[in-house]
């Protein structure tokens, strides 16, 4: 009941907020070309901007009960086959940042709790202040001429080799080799947040009296932090995977804007430009839509890590 409820208000906000915006499509048109009133009359017509506001939203609402979409002019196809064509492009950056920095800045959290006071300890945290204070445009930037131009190792731009015709194994890689930069410039900050939640919730549980048992029962080390304290010390890098799921959703604009990525925050970006308000709406919708998706697993993950946890 709370994700229909949050999704209502996404979709009736969204549509507010545009239509508070001023132009609209026909105005972007007419900018690119000399339209007389009565063409820019017609084209609003066409697109059913010459209704009010309510009918618009009725009409809007009415369509999205059968998942359609709409139309989107800036692209001349529909709005839903836009979507679904840029969409795993974020999909696949949303995913890969989330594991990397996960899994990188985690183990640098508990490499730096075993190590409390020690110089392994402000090692790490010097690497993970660096990583934290960085913005990402940055790395973004230094990624691509260290790597890109400077060693030549890395394709600058898009999501594969345009015209390759490659297939397989050999597809895969170079999608991987075109996406390594970017999600390395999303994983830097969050693999700092992870670091330092990861290093706070060791350092916490390994102070309980379970711990104490355990390592009591002589139990070796590693047993102890990796087997018994990570898995209650998971519960807030669990629910920091959630924001950082609905951060890059919406925020990563800027990195696919950098390495000329089509993914859903450029698309989101130009529709905003061109006065779509179609795609953007269902850029919005389809976002907000996955985040609550992900937040519901996010909850079923919170189930499996401590049974007490109950959904609401």
């Amino acid at each position: 009941s709370q994700a229909v409820l949050v999704m209502a208000l996404v979709v009736l906000g969204s549509f507010v907020l545009i239509k508070l915006a001023p132009g609209d499509l026909v105005d972007v048109l007419s900018g690119n070309a000399d339209m007389t009133a009565e063409q820019m009359a017609a084209l609003r017509e066409r697109y059913g901007l010459d209704q009010p506001a309510w009918v618009q939203l009725w009409r809007y609402l009415s369509n999205l009960a059968r998942f359609d979409l709409g139309f989107s002019p800036l692209n001349n196809a529909p709005v839903l086959d836009v979507i679904l064509s840029r969409w795993p492009v974020t999909a696949i950056l949303v995913v890969a940042s989330v594991t990397i920095s996960m899994l990188v800045g985690t183990l640098l959290g508990v490499v730096a709790a075993r190590n409390a006071g020690r110089p392994l300890d402000l090692a790490v945290s010097m690497l993970i202040l660096l990583f934290y204070a960085t913005p990402s445009f940055i790395i973004a930037i230094l990624f691509i001429l260290v790597f890109a131009v400077y060693l030549g190792a890395m394709p600058i731009a898009g999501f594969a080799t345009v015209g390759s015709r490659l297939t397989g194994f050999a597809y895969a890689l170079d999608v991987a080799k075109h996406l390594a930069m970017p999600v390395m410039a999303l994983c830097t900050f969050y693999i700092a947040i992870y670091g330092r939640i990861g290093r706070a919730a060791m350092l916490e549980v390994l102070n309980l009296d379970y711990v104490r048992t355990a390592r009591a029962k002589g139990l070796t080390e590693r047993r102890v932090i990796y087997v018994h304290a990570l898995r209650n010390a998971m519960l807030p890098l669990v629910t920091m995977a959630g924001l950082q799921v609905s951060a890059l959703v919406g925020g990563a604009v800027l990195v696919e804007t950098i390495f000329g990525l089509p993914g859903m925050g450029r698309t989101a970006f130009d529709a905003v430009f061109e006065r779509d308000t179609n795609l953007l709406l269902g850029v919005l919708f389809v976002s907000s839509l996955s985040v609550v998706v992900v937040n519901f697993l996010i909850d079923m993950i919170y189930m499996l890590l401590d049974p007490r946890v109950e959904l609401a």
